[in-house]
């Protein structure tokens, strides 16, 4: 019976390591990269935000629905549904070498949306950290 339990704590010590060890630190996304491994995503919170929209230095892209747009949203953005069929071939379309900051609701399709820019080579991708509800929260000016 001793030899059953030393086996099975044994079996149990070696599934369970990597979780123990895993890196609590590590980013639950990733950043984008090019092809040629730099990094071309920030995640920025909406002050960081607000202050690059005020120097003109991104193109602020909502990937938001249209009617979650249209309920509101960062002035001077830019709707790109990214549940849209054709997200990809339109994201593909715009500047590579313009500054993006990329927006959503939350920040899960905006983060997504920003992998996809990295694959697609873009230079400067910044991701809307909390997305418009970090931004309404924030006390930031929303357009409709």
């Amino acid at each position: 019976m001793k030899f059953a339990q030393l086996c099975l704590t044994i079996v149990l010590a070696t599934a369970l390591t990597p979780a123990v060890f895993a890196d609590t630190n590590a980013p639950a996304n990733p950043p984008a990269k090019h092809a040629d491994g730099k990094k071309s995503l920030k995640v920025i919170d909406a002050t960081e935000a607000e202050k690059l929209i005020a120097a003109k230095s991104v193109v602020v892209l909502d990937v938001r629905t249209a009617a979650e747009f249209a309920a509101g949203h960062i002035g001077g953005a830019t709707n790109l549904d990214f549940r849209a069929k054709d997200f990809r071939a339109k994201v593909d379309a715009l500047p590579k070498d313009q500054a993006y900051l990329v927006n959503c609701a939350a920040g899960v399709r905006s983060a997504k949306a920003c992998e996809i820019m990295g694959e697609l080579q873009f230079k400067t991708l910044f991701d809307l950290k909390g997305g418009m509800k970090a931004w309404e929260a924030a006390g930031k000016p929303v357009a409709k």
